[in-house]
């Protein structure tokens, strides 16, 4: 079994990223095959200043490994140190209808938010494609509101096979349904275009200073508190032990603790949940040496990987490399 995801090098890991994406990926290491990459091709659609993209690569390489991706166990790579995407890329694209990329919720989300409506946010999903087909993937976990990146690959996948024999297999989804959408301080979905994200290693004093900027209700210190509904609630269901999210529970619905001390209990078990993890990012940035091995040794197995795919797609189109 393979299983293969990606992140987008866009900023300091958040805990909507480690939820949704990195914990399961954590997990599925041990399970199978794993292939991890940072999207950097992908990343170029929005809005990473000039310069920045190799920086963020970095960073984010540093974030996956101190939150548990073991690149002795998984295949952790750079998008673009294996330029093979853009290949099977332009090969998917002339099978492509533009109905069906016309359709997709993500390329009009975006322009609405204000990113440019370039080509490359709009023929996105065939990239992803490619990003998918190209490494023979089975699972790939999606939260619901991306279960359409998948369908869409399979669609694709299935007009090749259709026009060039079986040369790709379907991959099948995996749906998070435990984590859910993680709120950021506003309420909405935690995501860095939204500006509402709290980053895992960020420094204690600022990631202090934000979660005390949660939004919340006017409801007073002694009533209880809303509890389904709470951004608090909503974040604390996902970390810390059993007893620990069956007291704080207990408090919001008892009533008689403020707002402000909900949120400082809050930072506390942020912090706590995640200081190892900022304890293991700190000693992996003391040897880059050893991290840029890493990387390239990710890249080198996954080029022997997509070259394999590859030669099938050749053979099938007619094409030589």
């Amino acid at each position: 079994m393979r299983y293969l995801s990606g992140i987008q090098p866009t900023g300091r890991l958040h805990l909507g990223n480690y939820f949704g994406m990195i914990r399961p990926a954590v997990e599925m290491q041990h399970q199978g095959e794993a292939y991890y990459f940072l999207a950097d091709y992908h990343a170029l659609t929005g809005a990473a200043a000039p310069g920045q993209l190799a920086g963020l690569v970095s960073e984010t390489y540093l974030d996956l490994l101190a939150c548990g991706v073991d690149p002795e166990k998984a295949v952790v790579f750079r998008q673009s140190a294996v330029p093979e995407v853009h290949e099977l890329a332009w090969y998917l694209s002339t099978v492509t209808p533009m109905g069906l990329l016309e359709r997709c919720h993500s390329y009009k989300d975006k322009v609405a938010k204000g990113i440019a409506a370039s080509h490359g946010l709009f023929a996105y999903p065939v990239l992803m494609a490619a990003d998918i087909l190209l490494y023979d993937a089975d699972r790939v976990p999606v939260g619901q509101d991306q279960k359409q990146h998948l369908e869409v690959a399979r669609d694709i996948a299935g007009k090749f096979n259709e026009k060039y024999g079986p040369v790709f297999k379907l991959p099948e989804s995996i749906i998070r349904e435990d984590a859910g959408v993680v709120p950021g301080v506003d309420g909405q979905k935690m995501s860095k275009s939204y500006g509402n994200t709290l980053e895992i290693f960020a420094p204690e004093k600022e990631l202090r200073k934000k979660i005390m900027g949660i939004k919340t209700d006017s409801t007073p210190v002694e009533a209880p508190k809303v509890v389904e509904r709470s951004t608090l609630w909503g974040l604390v269901r996902l970390m810390g032990t059993e007893g620990e999210r069956a007291e704080y529970r207990g408090r919001m619905e008892k009533g008689g603790s403020g707002y402000g001390d909900l949120k400082k209990s809050l930072a506390d078990l942020v912090l706590k949940e995640f200081e190892g993890m900022r304890k293991k990012r700190e000693e992996l940035a003391s040897d880059p040496k050893r991290v840029e091995t890493w990387m390239k040794e990710g890249a080198a197995k996954a080029r022997n990987t997509a070259e394999q795919v590859l030669k099938r797609v050749r053979s099938a189109v007619g094409t030589q490399k």
